[in-house]
């Protein structure tokens, strides 16, 4: 599915990421847990080709992802929700859920079905459809975004610090969505990061611990860490 070999990456000069080397299956919702500052978003945007490569080559699908522009990546079946969510404030609900499926013209007919899988997976979004993104509370608009991502990720979905900031009854709610994603759609790939990996509860496949760039060694025996 996806797979990093040896990826490192600067920002501003400085090294973000050091020789990232891992490989994310198919149907597993895999963790990236790690402080502030560790380097989780910059992990997630170097896939999504936002973050040029220092080093190392990422594949998806065995495609050399370095021969994709960042804005063909939504077309190869790989959705992502930012931290900070993007909502286009003059878009409705709705028409922000459509937009990655009409970007890359989509037929109506497959936009209408992914939408109706989107609203199974987040039902909380069937009232909010006729909504302006600018009237979404943060949680609302976290739950959007999800929505949003799910429209485009038909294979990998990236999710950027999901339940940071939610209140107790929409983290529940997120982490059902979730559920109901893996029962729905068994091959699909999901990435999470989080700075509390204890708001991901029993949700995850595998965890990863990323610190200060570079992927922790896990002790031996553990089975949730990749090394």
């Amino acid at each position: 599915m996806l797979k990093l070999q040896k990826i490192s990456t600067k920002i501003a000069g400085i090294t973000v990421l050091r020789q990232i080397e891992t490989e994310f299956k198919a149907g597993s919702l895999v963790a990236v847990v790690g402080h502030n500052g560790a380097g989780k978003t910059t992990l997630l945007r170097a896939i999504m080709g936002l973050i040029r490569l220092e080093e190392g080559r990422i594949e998806f699908n065995g495609r050399d992802l370095a021969t994709v522009p960042d804005h063909r990546r939504a077309s190869m079946g790989i959705g992502y929700a930012p931290e900070e969510r993007v909502m286009f404030p003059t878009f409705t609900v709705e028409e922000n859920l459509r937009l990655p499926c009409e970007v890359q013209r989509m037929p109506k007919q497959e936009t209408d079905r992914r939408l109706e899988m989107t609203l199974q997976v987040v039902p909380q979004l069937k009232d909010m459809l006729a909504r302006s993104g600018a009237a979404l509370s943060g949680g609302q608009g976290k739950m959007a975004a999800l929505g949003r991502a799910l429209m485009a990720g038909r294979n990998l979905v990236l999710l950027d610090e999901p339940f940071q900031g939610l209140a107790p009854v929409l983290a529940n709610q997120y982490a059902e969505s979730l559920r109901r994603l893996r029962d729905l759609n068994p091959e699909l790939c999901v990435i999470v990061t989080e700075s509390n990996g204890s708001l991901l509860r029993d949700l995850p496949d595998t965890t990863l611990t990323l610190e200060r760039g570079e992927l922790a060694a896990a002790p031996h025996g553990a089975s949730h860490h990749l090394y």
